[in-house]
Protein backbone atom coordinates (compact mmCIF):
# COMPACT_ATOMS: atom_id res chain seq x y z
CA UNK A 1 0.00 0.00 0.00
CA UNK A 2 1.21 3.11 -1.09
CA UNK A 3 1.65 5.36 2.32
CA UNK A 4 -0.03 8.70 2.78
CA UNK A 5 1.81 11.30 3.88
CA UNK A 6 0.31 14.02 6.08
CA UNK A 7 1.64 17.04 5.63
CA UNK A 8 2.80 18.84 8.62
CA UNK A 9 0.60 22.21 7.91
CA UNK A 10 -2.68 22.78 8.71
CA UNK A 11 -5.24 23.57 6.06
CA UNK A 12 -5.85 26.49 5.04
CA UNK A 13 -9.54 27.68 5.41
CA UNK A 14 -11.41 28.19 2.50
CA UNK A 15 -13.60 31.03 2.34
CA UNK A 16 -17.47 31.10 3.30
CA UNK A 17 -19.57 29.71 0.36
CA UNK A 18 -21.29 32.28 -1.55
CA UNK A 19 -25.03 32.29 -3.32
CA UNK A 20 -25.22 31.93 -7.00
CA UNK A 21 -28.03 33.03 -8.90
CA UNK A 22 -29.56 30.19 -11.19
CA UNK A 23 -32.56 30.18 -12.74
CA UNK A 24 -35.19 27.58 -12.21
CA UNK A 25 -38.21 28.02 -14.45
CA UNK A 26 -40.97 30.15 -15.05
CA UNK A 27 -43.61 31.09 -13.43
CA UNK A 28 -47.63 30.79 -14.56
CA UNK A 29 -47.55 34.30 -15.20
CA UNK A 30 -44.63 34.18 -17.66
CA UNK A 31 -41.90 35.95 -14.83
CA UNK A 32 -38.51 33.88 -14.46
CA UNK A 33 -38.04 32.53 -11.26
CA UNK A 34 -34.35 32.83 -9.69
CA UNK A 35 -33.07 30.04 -6.94
CA UNK A 36 -30.19 30.70 -4.50
CA UNK A 37 -27.49 27.77 -4.33
CA UNK A 38 -24.49 27.27 -2.35
CA UNK A 39 -21.19 25.66 -3.28
CA UNK A 40 -18.78 25.33 -0.66
CA UNK A 41 -16.95 22.29 0.51
CA UNK A 42 -20.19 19.77 0.03
CA UNK A 43 -21.34 20.28 -3.39
CA UNK A 44 -24.25 17.74 -2.35
CA UNK A 45 -26.52 20.42 -1.07
CA UNK A 46 -26.25 22.10 -4.76
CA UNK A 47 -27.42 18.42 -6.22
CA UNK A 48 -30.07 18.48 -3.76
CA UNK A 49 -31.79 21.52 -5.29
CA UNK A 50 -32.80 25.26 -3.87
CA UNK A 51 -31.69 26.30 0.17
CA UNK A 52 -32.79 29.62 0.16
CA UNK A 53 -35.82 31.30 -0.81
CA UNK A 54 -37.38 32.12 -4.73
CA UNK A 55 -36.91 35.39 -6.02
CA UNK A 56 -40.07 36.16 -8.70
CA UNK A 57 -39.93 39.13 -10.88
CA UNK A 58 -42.99 40.70 -12.18
CA UNK A 59 -43.36 41.42 -15.40
CA UNK A 60 -44.76 45.04 -16.62
CA UNK A 61 -48.69 44.71 -17.95
CA UNK A 62 -48.30 45.06 -21.94
CA UNK A 63 -51.26 47.89 -22.35
CA UNK A 64 -53.42 46.89 -25.70
CA UNK A 65 -56.38 49.20 -25.60
CA UNK A 66 -55.55 53.18 -25.85
CA UNK A 67 -58.70 53.84 -23.83
CA UNK A 68 -57.85 54.96 -20.05
CA UNK A 69 -60.92 54.69 -17.64
CA UNK A 70 -60.27 56.65 -15.64
CA UNK A 71 -60.18 55.32 -11.51
CA UNK A 72 -63.28 56.01 -9.59
CA UNK A 73 -63.01 58.50 -7.06
CA UNK A 74 -64.72 60.30 -4.14
CA UNK A 75 -67.10 62.92 -6.02
CA UNK A 76 -68.44 65.37 -2.90
CA UNK A 77 -71.52 67.77 -4.51
CA UNK A 78 -70.39 71.59 -5.04
CA UNK A 79 -71.28 74.30 -2.47
CA UNK A 80 -73.50 76.97 -3.62
CA UNK A 81 -72.02 80.62 -3.55
CA UNK A 82 -75.11 82.41 -3.89
CA UNK A 83 -78.52 81.58 -3.83
CA UNK A 84 -80.00 81.16 -7.05
CA UNK A 85 -83.10 83.10 -8.26
CA UNK A 86 -84.23 81.11 -11.37
CA UNK A 87 -86.35 77.80 -11.52
CA UNK A 88 -88.01 76.62 -8.60
CA UNK A 89 -91.95 77.31 -7.50
CA UNK A 90 -93.89 80.19 -7.84
CA UNK A 91 -93.55 81.42 -4.49
CA UNK A 92 -89.66 81.59 -4.76
CA UNK A 93 -89.82 83.30 -8.00
CA UNK A 94 -92.87 85.30 -7.46
CA UNK A 95 -96.01 85.29 -8.91
CA UNK A 96 -96.52 85.33 -12.51
CA UNK A 97 -99.22 88.12 -12.70
CA UNK A 98 -100.66 90.31 -15.91
CA UNK A 99 -97.58 92.80 -15.47
CA UNK A 100 -95.09 90.03 -15.50
CA UNK A 101 -96.82 88.34 -18.38
CA UNK A 102 -97.12 90.95 -21.10
CA UNK A 103 -93.90 92.73 -21.30
CA UNK A 104 -94.61 95.15 -24.65
CA UNK A 105 -96.95 95.28 -27.64
CA UNK A 106 -94.80 94.56 -30.55
CA UNK A 107 -95.20 97.96 -32.94
CA UNK A 108 -93.63 96.43 -36.01
CA UNK A 109 -94.92 96.68 -40.14
CA UNK A 110 -96.53 93.20 -39.71
CA UNK A 111 -97.75 93.87 -36.25
CA UNK A 112 -99.92 96.72 -37.46
CA UNK A 113 -101.11 94.66 -40.84
CA UNK A 114 -103.03 92.17 -37.85
CA UNK A 115 -104.48 94.79 -36.17
CA UNK A 116 -106.03 96.73 -39.00
CA UNK A 117 -107.12 92.95 -40.77
CA UNK A 118 -107.57 90.20 -38.43
CA UNK A 119 -108.77 92.57 -35.46
CA UNK A 120 -105.73 90.85 -33.86
CA UNK A 121 -102.99 92.18 -31.35
CA UNK A 122 -99.61 90.90 -30.82
CA UNK A 123 -97.46 91.17 -27.46
CA UNK A 124 -94.26 89.69 -26.59
CA UNK A 125 -94.80 87.93 -23.75
CA UNK A 126 -93.04 85.65 -20.84
CA UNK A 127 -91.13 82.54 -22.41
CA UNK A 128 -92.61 80.71 -19.52
CA UNK A 129 -96.64 81.81 -19.71
CA UNK A 130 -99.37 79.83 -21.77
CA UNK A 131 -102.50 80.71 -23.54
CA UNK A 132 -104.33 80.46 -20.58
CA UNK A 133 -102.29 82.82 -18.73
CA UNK A 134 -101.94 85.37 -21.73
CA UNK A 135 -105.99 85.58 -21.83
CA UNK A 136 -106.34 86.23 -18.32
CA UNK A 137 -103.42 88.76 -18.07
CA UNK A 138 -104.99 90.71 -21.69
CA UNK A 139 -108.76 90.75 -20.03
CA UNK A 140 -107.33 92.15 -17.24
CA UNK A 141 -105.30 94.74 -18.23
CA UNK A 142 -107.29 96.15 -20.94
CA UNK A 143 -111.00 95.21 -20.24
CA UNK A 144 -111.72 93.28 -23.72
CA UNK A 145 -112.64 89.33 -24.51
CA UNK A 146 -110.83 87.31 -26.27
CA UNK A 147 -111.92 84.96 -28.63
CA UNK A 148 -108.44 83.23 -29.49
CA UNK A 149 -104.43 83.31 -28.52
CA UNK A 150 -101.57 81.86 -30.83
CA UNK A 151 -98.13 81.62 -29.50
CA UNK A 152 -94.68 81.02 -31.12
CA UNK A 153 -91.12 81.27 -29.92
CA UNK A 154 -88.69 83.19 -31.54
CA UNK A 155 -84.94 81.96 -32.80
CA UNK A 156 -83.71 84.46 -30.38
CA UNK A 157 -85.97 82.78 -27.76
CA UNK A 158 -88.59 85.46 -27.15
CA UNK A 159 -92.24 84.49 -27.36
CA UNK A 160 -94.64 86.12 -29.26
CA UNK A 161 -98.74 85.94 -28.61
CA UNK A 162 -101.08 86.38 -31.23
CA UNK A 163 -104.09 88.02 -29.29
CA UNK A 164 -107.73 87.84 -31.16
CA UNK A 165 -110.24 90.12 -30.33
CA UNK A 166 -114.21 89.65 -29.97
CA UNK A 167 -115.83 91.27 -33.02
CA UNK A 168 -117.65 93.42 -30.44
CA UNK A 169 -114.15 95.05 -29.83
CA UNK A 170 -111.81 97.21 -32.32
CA UNK A 171 -108.74 96.28 -32.18
CA UNK A 172 -107.72 99.79 -33.94
CA UNK A 173 -109.41 101.64 -31.00
CA UNK A 174 -107.32 98.96 -27.96
CA UNK A 175 -104.06 99.70 -29.99
CA UNK A 176 -104.51 103.71 -29.69
CA UNK A 177 -105.60 103.09 -25.76
CA UNK A 178 -102.55 101.46 -25.60
CA UNK A 179 -100.74 103.81 -27.30
CA UNK A 180 -99.45 102.06 -29.89
CA UNK A 181 -100.68 104.25 -32.80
Amino acid sequence: MPSEKKSSKPAAKSAPAKAKMHVAGTSKSGAKVLTHHRAGKNMDNAKKGPISKKIQRKRRPVWTKVIFHRPYTLRLPGQKKYPRKCGGTASKMGKMDQFRIIRYPLTTEAAMKKIEDNNTLVFVVDIRSNKSQIRRAVQKLYDIKVVKVNTLIRPDGIKKAFVRLNPEYDALDIANKIGIL
